[in-house]
């Protein structure tokens, strides 16, 4: 279960016309903000906890009329269609009292899912021994993109092995860190 949003900054479009095809490019400023704000976790982490659900992450998807505000909830007997609903419907009543977003945007929640997305410290404890997949925001030993078994945190950075090597990543340098799914 989950959603797919294209992150691509240019979306094409053709329209036909008396000499055919011609091709037209709308270009978009697309922000992903994958670590949301204070604000949006103290409005609506009450909320899902009331519901009986854990709260995951939060990730907002600034684009324009287009943004996207997407909540990854769990429980220990899974999540269902329903239980989304019921934390959308519970949820966008508290956004819509306390505004903490400007602007027009797209409520969407969903489970983790098999590629689970680690936001949290407590995650990367929580998950050690399993595999992921870690994008940094800046190049560190010359690469931005780690994949291999974590073994939790070291010296405060996230200790991830990769083909045999140890790479301690800086918690604060992570811009997406996901589970990699084991078949």
């Amino acid at each position: 279960m989950g959603f797919f949003i294209s992150h691509k900054k240019c979306y094409g479009f053709y329209r036909f016309c008396q000499g055919g095809p011609l091709a037209h490019f709308l270009f978009l400023k697309v922000v992903v903000v994958r670590k949301a704000s204070e604000k949006l976790y103290e409005v609506i982490t009450p909320v899902v906890e009331a519901l009986g659900y854990e709260l995951v992450g939060i990730e907002y998807i600034s684009q324009g009329k287009h943004s996207v505000l997407r909540l990854y909830v769990d429980s220990d007997k899974g999540i269902v269609v329903d239980d989304c609903a019921a934390v959308s419907h519970q949820v966008s009543g508290v956004l819509d009292v306390e505004d903490p977003i400007k602007g027009a945007y797209h409520l969407e929640v969903s489970s983790p899912g098999l590629d689970r997305p680690l936001f949290d410290e407590k995650h990367y404890e929580r998950f050690t021994g399993h595999r992921a997949k870690i994008q940094l925001t800046a190049p560190l030993d010359g690469r931005r993109k780690f994949q291999g078994v974590l073994l939790g945190l070291k010296e405060g950075k996230v200790a991830i092995s990769v083909e045999g090597d140890e790479y301690l990543l800086p918690f604060a340098s992570i811009d997406k860190a996901n589970l990699v799914p084991e078949f």
